[in-house]
């Protein structure tokens, strides 16, 4: 079994009391928020190495890190393999920053999008402008309804009430 899917099993096992899923949580976003700091205060420094590097860079444990992984791959340039990752694939987080924040206020992380570090990369303007975009992409937009004597929107040159209205 993949280091991926042994943590999948585990973070959102059913056997888990609400309160061992509570402290599991609290705990990995604790973690998951350190990790952030730290990135999001040097951007320009393109952190690689294997997944046991950097959860000893990080002070976690691999499992910890592997979930880390799983949340920020579909933010970063170029995803990492993570479907068949071991100990010791090399990874990169080369995150693109503004598909990271709309991918944290997607995902209601609050913790995460409202991180300090982010004032440095991103302007207050362009962060309302991604946070509008995410909560609009959510939004259903309705069609204008047809009335029952306009013209047919199929094409026919009929009215809708006799045709595609019937």
């Amino acid at each position: 079994m993949g280091l991926l899917q042994t943590w999948r099993e585990t973070a959102y096992s059913q056997d888990m009391s609400q309160q061992e899923s509570d402290q599991l949580w609290g705990a990995y976003f604790k973690i998951e928020q350190g990790i952030y700091k730290q990135i999001l205060a040097n951007p320009s420094e393109v952190v690689e190495g294997t997944v046991k590097e950097l959860a000893a860079k990080y002070n976690t444990d691999i499992m910890t890190m592997v979930g880390f992984l799983d949340g920020i791959n579909e933010s970063l340039k170029t995803e990492n393999p993570i479907e068949e990752m071991t100990e010791d694939t090399v990874v990169s987080l080369d995150f693109d920053s503004e598909k990271l924040y709309y991918n944290m206020v997607e995902a209601k992380a609050e913790w995460l999008y409202n991180l300090p570090e982010w004032d440095e990369l991103l302007t207050p303007e362009k962060r309302k402008e991604l946070y509008k975009a995410q909560k609009a992409s959510g939004t259903v937009v309705k069609g204008q309804k047809v009335g029952r004597n306009d013209p047919c929107p199929c094409g026919s040159g009929k009215k809708y009430k006799k045709c595609c209205g019937k």
